[in-house]
């Protein structure tokens, strides 16, 4: 007994070293040891004190640090300023803002990756699923309202026998979900007060129908499909807490609104949004995005829209190539949006492909300027080396490429069968290259195979020269091996400006 009092004394003086702010630990190179030492379970955040992803999630974050401490749990939750303790974050590989990792066991070694909502509920739930039992057994109605009560999405198994085949499959299918909560109850009062007849299975929510009763065959795919088709709004707003769940989910083809909250009609075109999502539930996420705020324009952009055309739907496909698509008839109807999503999961729909009008001088100076509209009787000249930069005008990498770009432009504009190009990639798409970082260089070689050679060398005046004298030898390879630390995806943030796709700033 003496020796767990003196153990536990010494604990508390460990903690007492560890600095806290609003509940939760901060952490530096000289403690860091040390709390996982003193805390069993500890989920740490990598920051950078100017990261906008950051600076949103401080408030949820501190939530729920504030509930996990308030329950007495041995989870806590704390913090890392990356930029100040530049070792840590090399050592746990921090390559974004926020980098989030749980700790287990006091061991430092392959921490488990933070991925499930930016909201404190989330986190908690995250971390209890974690560091408890899959489901939690639910004694009686108290503890089940308690479990429904106390989250946004909850999943009950009602099993008179918690040992049976069934109920052992949905354990099962617990162990697979991080970000919802599941109890299990076997109590008769329980399914009774839930008006449950026989075994099975329920998903509680706050919103929409409020419950799912799944009335299929038990097997941990079947029930993982039955959570993944009902666990999220028919209808969800694109917010920065609710990213990773849309980005993070199981469903990867979206359909977007874009439309003003202040718009006089809004409420009749989200009645006709959700009226048209019932049909494809689980197949097709349902996404209206507020087109009026300022951290949604970059969206916008990346679908060639502007706010005065909206309101607007785009569906888009997230698999290993983004395809997006455009309806033809641009009016918002439960029955052409029902229309438009039918032709696209029977793949009657073409890729909408965006272009700028071709400028009327785009061959004057030595850089020639593509656009979607005329890129292919450009680049797959028979006749014509043609080297391109597919850049984003927003792109840091992109600008400081842009003087030597000119100077190679300027070098080889007497070179009848050498042409060098650019093309802003954020508002022309071709079908023919698929661009994943910026900038992205690409040769199309005279001839008529349409053969596309990707520039892996150095991005300076005689690397591109080399290159395009050897006739793309000299620092190509074939497309498709790309150079594998592009500097920036498309769906991560990139220097001031950040994407907001998936909540996470680059470094």
């Amino acid at each position: 007994m003496l020796k767990l009092l003196i153990v536990c004394a010494l604990a508390a003086i460990s903690a007492a070293d560890i600095p806290e702010e609003e509940d939760v630990l901060v952490l530096k190179k000289s403690n860091f040891e040390e709390a996982l030492k003193t805390y069993p379970n500890i989920l740490v955040e990598f920051y950078a004190p100017w990261c906008g992803h950051c600076k949103a999630l401080a408030p949820e974050y501190a939530k729920a640090a504030g509930m996990l401490k308030a329950e007495s749990t041995d989870i806590r939750l704390a913090k890392v300023d990356a930029t100040e303790e530049s070792e840590l974050a090399q050592e746990f590989g921090v390559r974004g803002y926020p980098t989030i990792k749980f700790f287990k066991g006091g061991e430092k070694e392959n921490p488990k990756e933070y991925s499930a909502g930016r909201q404190a509920d989330d986190i908690v739930n995250w971390l209890k699923k974690r560091t408890g039992p899959a489901a939690t057994t639910l004694s009686d109605v108290t503890q089940a309202e308690s479990l429904i009560a106390d989250n946004e999405v909850a999943v009950i198994g009602f099993f008179k026998d918690v040992e049976s085949e069934d109920a052992k499959v949905f354990i099962k299918t617990a162990e697979a979900v991080d970000d919802i909560p599941f109890g299990i109850v076997s109590n008769d009062a329980v399914f009774s007060k839930f008006e449950v007849a026989k075994d099975g299975v329920v998903l509680f929510k706050k919103f929409d129908e409020g419950r799912n009763t799944f009335d299929g065959e038990i097997s941990k795919e079947n029930l993982l499909n039955f959570i993944k088709a009902n666990q999220l709004p028919l209808v969800i707003e694109f917010t920065e807490q609710t990213a990773p769940k849309i980005f993070g989910g199981e469903i990867k083809s979206h359909i977007l609104m874009f439309v003003p909250k202040t718009a006089t009609d809004f409420q009749e075109k989200m009645d006709q949004f959700k009226k048209a999502s019932e049909g494809f539930k689980g197949k097709i996420l349902f996404i209206f995005i507020d087109s009026d705020v300022d951290d949604n324009q970059r969206i916008l952009e990346f679908f060639g829209l502007k706010k005065e055309e909206c309101p607007a739907i785009r569906l888009i496909t997230l698999e290993e190539e983004m395809t997006k698509y455009k309806p033809e008839n641009s009016e918002i109807t439960a029955e052409n949006i029902i229309t438009f999503c039918t032709d696209f999961t029977e793949g009657k729909l073409k890729p909408h492909l965006m272009s700028q009008d071709i400028p009327e001088d785009w061959d004057k100076n030595p850089v020639k300027v593509l656009v979607g509209k005329n890129f292919e009787e450009v680049a797959f000249d028979p006749a014509k080396n043609v080297f391109v930069e597919f850049y984003a005008p927003w792109c840091g990498h992109c600008k400081q490429l842009a003087p030597i770009w000119d100077q190679l432009g300027e070098k080889f504009k007497d070179k009848a069968n050498i042409v060098v190009a650019k093309m802003d990639s954020t508002v022309n798409e071709i079908e023919a290259v698929k661009v994943h970082s910026f900038p992205t260089l690409k040769f199309f070689p005279a001839g008529d195979d349409r053969k596309v050679i990707d520039y892996n060398g150095e991005r300076t005046l005689d690397g591109f020269t080399k290159f395009l004298e050897s006739g793309g030898k000299e620092g190509g390879a074939p497309a498709g091996d790309e150079d594998e630390e592009s500097d920036l995806d498309l769906d991560d943030a990139g220097e001031e400006d950040s994407d907001v796709d998936d909540g996470h700033d680059e470094l």
